[in-house]
């Protein structure tokens, strides 16, 4: 092995370097029992970043028109946190998508029943806004969020 074939598969990380060496990991979301492909299989992380900035950004002009006292970015931050919450925990809750997760085609589920409770969407919305679950993926894409609240963002 030359030094750029070893550099290369420690830059692409382990699961390709386990690829190579004949390990098989099959598809995201293949363990949980959904498809491959199309309607619900388990959201790709472009279509879950572009969701929620398309979230914060609303959830930052509804902090903004609360906030009378012109910008300041310290405490429309801390609106806009409190809007997130609110807003992910209600439409999460009640529809299974927030805004920004509908207009990407993106909804939130259970594998037992399909839908998220209150309860589930209020546990994972708080755990999204901690920021840090939401950054820990296992292998099927799954924050650690969505693995505590037992929930997965699939396509719709």
């Amino acid at each position: 092995m030359d030094n750029r074939q070893a550099i290369g598969s420690w830059l692409s990380g382990p699961r390709a370097a386990m690829e190579e060496a004949g390990g098989d990991f099959g598809y995201r979301g293949e363990q949980l029992g959904l498809p491959e492909e199309g309607p619900g299989s388990i959201a790709r992380p472009g279509r879950r970043l572009g969701a929620i900035a398309v979230d914060w950004g609303l959830c930052f002009l509804i902090a903004y028109s609360l906030v009378t006292d012109g910008y300041d970015p310290r405490t429309t931050g801390n609106w806009t946190l409190l809007v997130f919450f609110v807003l992910g925990v209600l439409t999460v809750g009640t529809v299974g998508s927030t805004p920004g997760k509908r207009l990407f085609g993106l909804r939130v589920i259970t594998l037992e029943t399909g839908t998220v409770n209150p309860l589930r969407a209020l546990l994972r919305t708080a755990l999204l806004c901690l920021a840090v679950p939401a950054l820990i993926w296992d292998r099927d894409g799954r924050g650690l969020h969505d693995r505590l609240a037992r929930t997965v963002e699939v396509r719709i």
